[in-house]
């Protein structure tokens, strides 16, 4: 394994693939001979070393996911695998996975254990990385698979991230390969609230892009239904952009002039004699200004419990057993 930021094409990478699981005992046995297939097929092409292997993140599942880990790993040492000591979340297990190999690899691949990312796009992620590139995002040639709706929310969320200034990139998730140096960068970031799809093109160095076709789940159902999906994308806006708070003011001052316009009208009106008992209006007016006031209250509290969580500097991820 090779310790410089840049390997040459006749060096071989050890490479290693993390997978983040929660409830995946069924997936896993049929996941991991698919991964590990994919490297028999680098070493043999002689595009990764012999020493690359897979790394197992168990974020405290409840069901049998650890136990098929350990027997995947007694069937084949190449498999690894790492418990956390409670549920921590996909973003913490995953940062736990890539800050567990960031020493023992030259580049790392993230992947789910579903599979539903082409496991086979990890060979010309390697060899971009060869090539000399740093990060490796892994994107979804097409979404023609999902529904309506996932597709059209997906691709506005991206556009609500750009326009509040976020670095994202479109149809991408956490399929990518990063190199050992930007490991150490990644290392660097100390965040409580992880939103790793923005942190990494903070990252910058050499990128480059992979384009794979999206499959279908190999065992299991979604962890990220449509609650999970839209808490999420709270998440990451709040974590990377103070927009929020400015729009609230924007709304306020905009209401302010919408009240001095009304109040010039109020007084025209009590000058011409024309006023008249108004209970619709003033109690539209009373809702209307309420949940303003409301949804105010509720985006600066996303705001201060995210600095709360900052400030106790509690341990993102603790990890309970390691194979």
């Amino acid at each position: 394994m090779t310790s410089s930021a840049h390997i040459s094409s006749s060096q071989l990478p050890v490479v290693a693939i993390v997978v983040p699981c929660y409830k995946e005992q069924e997936a896993l046995p049929m996941s991991l001979p698919r991964l590990l297939y994919v490297l028999d097929t680098m070493t043999a092409r002689r595009i990764a070393a012999e020493g690359s292997f897979i790394l197992c993140v168990d974020d405290g599942s409840p069901d049998s996911t650890w136990q098929a880990i350990l027997k995947a790993h007694d069937e084949d040492s190449r498999v690894q695998g790492l418990a956390l000591a409670h549920n921590a979340g996909h973003q913490y297990a995953l940062l736990a996975g890539l800050m567990d190999v960031r020493e023992r690899c030259d580049a790392a691949v993230s992947i789910d254990a579903d599979l539903q990312d082409d496991p086979d796009a990890i060979i010309e992620m390697v060899n971009a990385f060869r090539a000399g590139s740093e990060i490796v995002y892994g994107v979804r040639r097409s979404r023609s698979t999902d529904t309506w709706f996932k597709r059209n929310s997906a691709h506005a969320f991206y556009r609500l991230q750009e326009s509040m200034g976020l670095q994202s990139v479109y149809d991408h998730a956490d399929y990518r390969l990063m190199s050992r140096r930007a490991l150490e960068v990644l290392a660097s970031f100390r965040e409580q609230n992880l939103f790793l799809r923005g942190i990494i093109p903070l990252i910058g160095l050499n990128t480059a892009t992979v384009y794979y076709d999206r499959n279908e789940r190999v065992a299991g159902e979604s962890k990220y239904p449509l609650k999970k999906m839209l808490a999420f994308s709270i998440d990451g806006i709040t974590s990377f952009s103070a927009k929020p708070l400015r729009w609230i003011f924007l709304t306020g001052l905009g209401l302010l002039i919408a009240d001095v316009a009304v109040a010039l009208y109020v007084f025209c009106s009590l000058l011409r004699g024309d006023t008249m008992s108004g209970w619709s209006s003033i109690m539209l007016s009373v809702w209307f200004l309420g949940s303003l006031l409301l949804m105010a209250v509720g985006v600066v509290g996303e705001y201060i419990g995210k600095i709360f969580t900052e400030v106790k500097g509690r341990p993102r991820f603790i990890v309970r057993e390691h194979t």
